[in-house]
């Protein structure tokens, strides 16, 4: 029996503490990531190719970056545009990220723009 709580609270502790090392320090420095991005005129829903008087940008971001301006943004919509049985949705502002419990390689993605004409952000998705 104390074998047995023993090795309970040692698998405890190792947990935690790999937990803890998993989490870094904050420093102040950039962190490299890869995302992905489209350039754009016109709307989303209606996008061309970008012109001398028309850039957009859209950035669509997957992973734990995803997943933490996910949990940054909180809570879920309750009515997402397009959101299926296991999805969840947030918005704030014009970052929409959404977590989608089917997709196993990345369930957490995350969409926001900037106009880069105007210098203003847009939002990085449509519905």
């Amino acid at each position: 029996m104390k074998t047995r709580k023993l090795a309970i609270v040692a698998a405890t502790t190792l947990a935690s503490l790999a937990a803890v090392a998993a989490q870094q320090a904050w420093d102040g420095t950039y962190s490299p990531y890869t995302v992905h991005y489209l350039m754009y005129s016109g709307t989303l829903s209606e996008k061309q190719a970008p012109t001398r008087t028309d850039k957009r940008l859209s950035f669509a971001v997957q992973g734990q970056l995803a997943k933490e301006m996910f949990d940054a943004i909180g809570p879920d919509l309750k009515l997402g545009c397009g959101t299926t049985l296991g999805m969840r949705q947030r918005e704030r502002g014009d970052v929409a990220c959404s977590f989608d419990k089917d997709d196993v390689k990345s369930p957490y993605t995350c969409h926001f723009g900037i106009d880069l004409r105007k210098g203003k952000s847009i939002e990085g998705a449509t519905c």
